[in-house]
């Protein structure tokens, strides 16, 4: 391979594996604050026992996102260092700004929502509860505007001349909220809530499969399906937006999701194999005119094509239309497997059918596969561009690494990684098979006295 393709293979799969976690821990720290909430407000003791318990579950997906984070950090400076002075000033400040408002944010106050149980008052528990799950929203904040900004630029321009160009800002606020941001933010949160959720109902599916820890389980499983059929269905919206918005400033990349070549009216594929060189969708099955009908509200209205661009403007179109749909379908059928689960629960069934629990355990696969193809069409459906319109990836490498430390790189980091999945993979294992702590069922009572003097 060439130093292009190996250093974009080492940076999708750092960040493909790093992307497990965070968004983990977004959906997690969202459901810990519910059933703190629930807590606090009702006092009932099996509350505080499933705060607790994945208030431990959420802690070791932390610091394993923290730990397979801090490669791409280097990744950007050793393969990428063009890139990294193009963008420097734009990612300098948003980075900044997702360091001091949500890392240390949400990282401030995880001692005491780890720690603090028996130490601190129940309200200020809560506290940090709320504090460490703002923080981790803060940092998808962050972390989206600047990778937003690569998908549409805005509040900048551009100082120097050849090999020595970069980008500066003009207009912070222009670059947070550019034309992506907001759109993106909203869908990628709705997918990390996701996440989250769909893993509280796997394990307390399983719990009540093998007969084990059942309160536990019920109350866990109907907090976590409530939120999962709430965040599935703003997806479904947040999700039609983004699309809207990829048709509004990124054209190219909307073609490909659907292997529009032509400019015209355009038909939705519901599934397909893209012809590239005849430059057709072969056994597919299409809705006429529907794309059309969706972003613009009118099935007359012509959607730009890959006509539009020249050959070596366009992204790789059967890749990213496989990637885009895949991710669609699984999302259709989390939607249709939180209704009918919600159905169930409200017939009083949904605790007596063994097949639907077996399911519902294997939903936790679902939101992953999707979230990391829904990262991955959105990447590669912008090539050749690293940032759109702007800088191409292959102009954006390091001038003096070559494909021999990539590749030994890249062998070292898939060792470590697979050390550390392993590791993760053991640990959660052993919290899932240990369950629950009995001594953690506690009602609140005890914990409206003032926190202990020795602390």
């Amino acid at each position: 391979m060439d130093v292009l393709t190996l250093a974009r293979v080492q940076f999708a799969f750092t960040i493909a594996f790093h992307y497990l976690f965070p968004p983990l821990s977004i959906g997690l720290g969202l459901i810990l604050v519910i059933m703190e909430g629930a807590f606090l407000k009702t006092g009932k003791a099996v509350y505080h026992q499933m705060a607790r318990y994945w208030t431990r579950v959420f802690g070791l997906i932390f610091a394993i996102g923290v730990a397979t984070g801090i490669v791409m950090e280097f990744e950007f400076g050793t393969n990428w260092a063009t890139y990294s002075r193009y963008v420097g000033d734009v990612f300098g400040s948003a980075l900044a700004a997702e360091g001091i408002f949500a890392f240390f944010l949400e990282s401030g106050f995880l001692a005491l929502l780890l720690f603090g149980w028996d130490r601190v008052g129940p309200k200020l528990h809560f506290f940090s509860t709320c504090m460490v799950a703002l923080g981790a929203h803060f940092s998808a904040v962050w972390i989206i505007v600047a990778n937003s900004w690569q998908q549409t630029p805005a509040g900048y321009h551009l100082v120097g001349q050849g090999g020595a160009t970069r980008a500066e800002i003009t207009d912070f606020w222009g670059m947070v909220f550019n034309p992506s941001s907001m759109d993106r933010l909203e869908h990628t949160v709705c997918g990390a809530w996701q996440a989250g959720a769909w893993m509280v109902v796997s394990v307390s599916a399983w719990y009540l499969l093998k007969g084990r820890h059942l309160e536990f389980a019920r109350r866990s499983l109907q907090i976590g399906l409530a939120v999962a059929l709430i965040s599935s269905s703003i997806q479904l919206v947040t999700g039609h937006e983004s699309a809207i918005g990829v048709g509004r400033n990124q054209p190219a990349k909307l073609a490909a999701f659907e292997a529009l070549y032509k400019t015209g009216p355009a038909s939705l594929y519901l599934f397909g194999w893209v012809d590239e060189k005849g430059q057709q969708v072969r056994f597919g099955l299409e809705v006429p005119r529907m794309l059309s009908y969706l972003i613009y509200g009118d099935p007359n209205q012509p959607v730009t094509g890959l006509d539009a661009f020249a050959p070596g403007d366009r992204p790789p179109v059967n890749l990213v239309f496989q990637m885009y749909h895949a991710m669609v379908a699984i999302g259709g059928g989390l939607i249709a497997l939180a209704l009918f689960s919600t159905v169930q629960w409200w017939r009083g069934k949904l605790f007596e059918q063994r097949w639907l629990l077996m399911l519902l355990v294997a939903s936790v696969l679902g939101p992953q596969l999707a979230n990391q193809l829904g990262w991955a069409s959105a990447e590669v459906g912008r090539q050749p561009w690293i940032v759109y319109g702007l800088l191409r990836t292959s102009d954006a490498l390091s001038k003096v690494v070559g494909s021999g430390a990539i590749v030994s790189s890249l062998i070292l980091f898939s060792a470590v990684y697979a050390l550390l999945f392993a590791v993760f993979v053991f640990l959660l294992n052993h919290k899932i098979q240990h369950g629950p702590e009995e001594p953690d069922l506690v009602p609140l009572e005890p914990f409206s006295q003032e926190p202990r003097a020795d602390v």
